[in-house]
């Protein structure tokens, strides 16, 4: 496909399909690859392909090398992907401004988050708050916490726009959307017997002498490793579950960030054996991009995490 650097031609309409080409190129070049894309665009590797291909032959240019060789733009790509960016800007502030005049924009915003993630660095509510706020001026939010699986249903029965979690099942109706991994721990605290008994004395048989915590939201999970009946205690969420492991009489998962704060009265068991990561996402119901509000507000979430991923 011949470029078209330094040649007049007639000049292509930006159509609506065009944008969501254009948004796709933008990722993949912020990500330096389609390989790298993929999961932030939740897209097969030959499909990033096709739109990219479908997006050079509605320009009529070539925008980037991709193939064994790795990826690398052309010169036309490089001036294509800063036009690109100063287009979705430009677009981005005119839906900050209508947001603040549009009357289809509902009064009001439910988001639904688990309990505890603010510790968690990678954690994208706060700095999607700050744009939304900024986006969405006019939109009242409100926030509450619940349980992964009760905020599902809230999804579902419409009564939360959208929520943020890590979900033990997904439920049928909804659109579930990647964020990141958050690391746990099996903890055990100062006058637990396992406190001072070194890593290499511990495996699932020395644990399973122990009671054993889980969480009455992924009680499966957390009894499934130590083959165990049933748990010597059920909690609904990670706060009580840190009381019952900081008695000492309880082993329990906790996320790596939340128990940083009681380090010298904590201990991890077993990080190789023990451990493993929730996968956070957005669950909204599958109209969300119908919904300029939710829309918004998940965008944010997207690029904070995106930005907080590159620290």
């Amino acid at each position: 496909m011949p470029e078209a650097r330094g040649k007049p031609r007639a000049a292509v309409p930006v159509e609506t399909a065009d944008l969501r080409l254009i948004r796709i190129f933008l990722r993949v070049v912020e990500a330096g690859g389609l390989s790298a894309a993929q999961s932030d665009l939740n897209l097969a590797l030959s499909s990033i392909s096709e739109k990219i291909a479908a997006l050079e032959a509605r320009f009529g240019l070539k925008l980037c090398k991709r193939g064994r060789g790795g990826f690398s733009l052309t010169p036309a790509g490089e001036d294509f992907y800063k036009e690109a960016q100063r287009l979705v800007a430009t677009m981005e502030q005119f839906s900050t401004r209508i947001a603040g005049l549009s009357s289809q924009l509902p009064r009001n915003l439910t988001l639904g988050i688990v309990d505890t993630i603010i510790t968690d660095p990678l954690c994208p509510v706060a700095g999607a708050v700050a744009l939304f706020a900024e986006r969405a001026p006019s939109v009242h939010l409100e926030v509450i916490t619940l349980p992964p699986g009760e905020l599902l249903r809230e999804v579902i029965g419409q009564k939360i726009d959208l929520a943020v979690g890590s979900f033990p099942r997904a439920v049928l109706g909804l659109d579930y959307l990647d964020l990141h991994d958050e690391p746990h721990h099996l903890y055990c605290a100062q006058g637990h017997p396992l406190f001072n008994v070194p890593d290499h004395d511990i495996g699932i048989d020395t644990v399973r002498e122990h009671r054993i915590i889980a969480r009455s939201y992924w009680a499966a999970r957390d009894i499934r490793i130590f083959a165990i009946a049933a748990p010597h205690a059920t909690v609904a969420n990670i706060e009580a579950e840190a009381h019952l492991i900081l008695s000492g009489a309880y082993l329990g998962h906790l996320p790596a960030h939340f128990a940083a704060q009681f380090a010298g009265r904590l201990r991890p068991l077993r990080p190789d054996l023990l451990s493993y990561a929730a996968h956070f996402q957005i669950a909204a119901r599958q109209d969300w991009q119908d919904r300029a509000a939710i829309r918004c507000f998940i965008e944010a979430l997207q690029q904070t995490s995106r930005d907080l991923m590159r620290r």
